[in-house]
């Protein structure tokens, strides 16, 4: 399951349990509505409550980042998983935008704040 929450160029998404592909996928409508009417976003994931995703949201993840290399400004990803932070910097490949990974929510948020 996942929390949406939107502000002025910047979308958060909290994963609780099992991300899906029908979690995903609602991301992605967010986000290509965001950049539509917005252009590049700063992109707050929080995993530190994420269980565990599936395969094709891996996939998913991997198609999306490629066809949008200059949607996103920063990411901030939220995790104590070693294979959660080795992906997030593996996409760093695919997108032109600063990725920083952090262990708790305010973190990440204080960094997104402090450099808009």
């Amino acid at each position: 399951m996942i929390v949406i929450d939107q502000k002025l160029q910047r979308v958060s998404v909290s994963v609780f349990g099992e991300f899906t592909l029908a979690d995903y996928k609602e991301f992605e409508e967010v986000v290509n509505y965001k950049v539509k009417f917005e252009g590049p976003v700063d992109l707050s994931f929080d995993l530190s409550q994420m269980a565990d995703l599936t395969i094709d949201v891996a996939w998913e993840e991997i198609k999306f980042s490629r066809a949008h290399p200059d949607d996103f400004k920063r990411i901030a990803v939220v995790t104590e998983s070693q294979w959660v932070t080795w992906s997030a910097w593996l996409s760093q490949t695919f997108v032109n935008a600063d990725v920083e990974v952090f262990d708790n929510a305010d973190e990440a948020n204080a960094w997104l704040d402090a450099t808009q």
